[in-house]
């Protein structure tokens, strides 16, 4: 049946239809890409993407519960948050292997803008999807080019380092520590001597496991071996892949033995919600302990800066994420539809109390290595997610915080990569610059590093258009090599240059002004040569212009500069001084 059924819309979709109705069914497929991967479903696919959804899935929920503790909402939040995306994502995703869900990012984002406040939080989504969605209908993909690597880096490197020191407390079971970070080291410094043993003990030990089948998952090969090793292979490879849920599983089966005898030794996770979330519009407005009632207005002014920061990196990570996978299993996205498949996740997440979402890497590389064949996958974790929430909620009481804390630190750990600090130095000292104002700014306020960060980046980058390189060469006349184009920041520049250099000197000199480089100029530098040839005209020298581009000698003729000269190379420039020297 399921054979037929797909061959029947195979056919029904490749049928022949005249030329409109061909362009409307091409712009039905660009806007829902499950048009073109659902005709090809088969079998096999459908085996792949059960085995991947499902072990996503179990990679998912041990992480959705412990991301929301680091967005200091409950943790029933995180699956609240877990499950929209692989239902919105198959229809209108590109890329087979991206998982939208909570993240460590997102989760710290959030919580610097909301401060653990559930109401706000779902709120917080419902805009940042349509910020999202908005970008994509208007094509305004093009403004995450403006955030560049070295802010990325150094915003990822700080958001590690907050959210793993911030689950140390965790780890040692300590509680009434501050969230600002620098607040944070100091006080859990000093309240180490308030550490329960058996929280220590217990995160120590999750740890150590989680890190011991990690680097097993890392040091197996896909050399060919004899069946029964590849069988013992394929054991391990499974266990490590769900080491997140085998641990969290472990330790709260241990938490469970231990308060069945009435023994407190571990800080558990405690109450929380049963069954799935309520399908409701998100609240626009919020109540303070105090029964003050807050306006949407004012929870708006309250998200200040987040709400830009926050639907950007979500875009960025998610974009990233789904380009690299792309090229390394040889498909395209399109990038302006994953805004749109992220932003109504987000739209719709804000109906089921969900809080931000985006990519993820780490589900991402667990679902292409398990093979997945195409975005259905992501339902089978969704499914996994939903059937937790109706199911396993009570189970939840008891997993203790240390063993969610541990799944974090691990999860956050190959996020601090300070080896690109020296490929910075090596490759262009200057983006050394954005790296660490984002880096340092980011434990003070995490968006207020992002914009500091953009900030410097667009200061280097107006700074290179306002101080173009220029080589000079003496051949008889002065010669100078323009590298870039020429626009209105680098007319005073190059003003200076050929004053001091030309004008000034004694006698004035002629100069050939090599532009093979530029590709574009604009009306203020047209009106700055306007007064450089009429100040060369008056010294009695010569501004030539040399290999001037088709684009740009059209608009220099259009100027109708008086005394304008180029030739097609500098020779040729060389030769029209020395006929001009002659004649005079």
């Amino acid at each position: 049946f399921l054979h037929e059924f797909l061959s029947f819309c195979g056919q029904s979709l490749h049928v022949k239809t005249p030329a409109r109705r061909c362009c409307s069914s091409g712009t039905l497929k660009a806007w829902l890409p499950i048009l073109s991967w659902l005709p090809r479903y088969n079998l096999k696919w459908l085996q792949m993407d059960v085995l991947a959804g499902v072990t996503v899935g179990l990679t998912t929920v041990p992480q959705a519960l412990a991301y929301a503790e680091v967005a200091g909402l409950p943790v029933q939040y995180g699956l609240y948050s877990a499950f929209m995306g692989g239902f919105i994502y198959t229809v209108l995703g590109t890329s087979k292997d991206v998982t939208l869900g909570p993240t460590a990012i997102m989760s710290l984002l959030c919580y610097s803008v909301v401060g653990g406040e559930p109401c706000r939080a779902v709120l917080l989504t419902l805009l940042c999807g349509l910020i999202q969605a908005t970008m994509a209908l208007l094509r305004l993909g093009f403004l995450l080019d403006f955030i560049s690597y070295p802010v990325i880096k150094g915003f990822t490197c700080a958001a590690a380092v907050t959210i793993g020191f911030g689950q140390v407390k965790n780890i040692l079971g300590i509680h009434g520590v501050p969230q600002q970070f620098f607040l944070e080291v100091y006080y859990t410094f000093y309240r180490i001597p308030e550490a329960r043993v058996g929280d220590v003990v217990l995160g120590l030990l999750c740890l150590a496991v989680l890190i011991m089948l990690t680097f097993m998952k890392m040091s197996l090969t896909s050399e060919d071996a004899p069946a029964c090793q590849r069988v013992a292979r394929n054991i391990v490879w499974g266990v490590a892949t769900m080491r997140n849920a085998l641990v969290v599983t472990a330790a709260s089966l241990v938490a469970f033995s231990w308060e069945a005898y009435g023994h407190h030794v571990f800080t558990i996770t405690g109450q929380t919600a049963k069954g799935l979330p309520p399908f409701r519009p998100p609240p626009t407005s919020d109540i303070t302990p105090n029964g003050t009632v807050v306006s949407f207005r004012e929870i708006v002014e309250g998200f200040g800066g987040g709400l830009a920061v926050i639907p950007f990196m979500g875009l960025l990570e998610s974009i990233a994420i789904a380009k690299a996978f792309a090229s390394q299993n040889d498909y395209r996205i399109n990038a302006n539809q994953e805004l749109l498949a992220i932003g109504v996740t987000n739209i719709m997440g804000s109906f089921v109390s969900a809080y931000p979402v985006t990519g993820s890497f780490g589900r991402t590389a667990v679902n292409s290595q398990t093979g997945v064949c195409s975005q259905a996958g992501g339902i089978i974790t969704s499914v996994i997610v939903l059937l937790s929430l109706a199911f396993l909620m009570p189970a939840f009481f008891y997993i203790p915080k240390a063993s969610l804390a541990a799944v974090i630190i691990c999860a956050v750990a190959p996020m601090v990569d300070f080896r690109v600090v020296v490929k910075m130095w090596r490759i262009h000292k200057l983006d050394l610059l954005p790296f660490f104002v984002t880096f340092l700014m980011s434990f003070w306020q995490v968006q207020y590093g992002i914009m500091g960060g953009v900030a410097m980046s667009g200061v280097l980058l107006l700074y290179n258009m306002a101080r173009p390189r220029i080589k000079v060469s003496e051949r008889g006349v002065l010669v100078m090599e323009l590298d870039s184009s020429l626009s209105f920041p680098a007319t005073e520049y190059l003003s200076h240059r050929l004053h001091t250099q030309a004008l000034q000197v004694s006698p004035p000199r002629s100069v050939v002004l090599d532009c093979h480089h530029v590709s574009h100029i604009d009306y203020t530098v047209i009106s700055e040569l306007r007064d450089l040839l009429r100040q060369f005209k008056l010294r009695e020298v010569n501004l030539i212009f040399s290999r001037v581009q088709p684009s740009v000698l059209k608009v220099l003729q259009a100027a109708d500069l008086e005394g304008f000269r180029h030739s097609d190379s500098v020779e040729a420039a060389l030769q029209m001084e020395a006929a001009s020297v002659g004649i005079a």
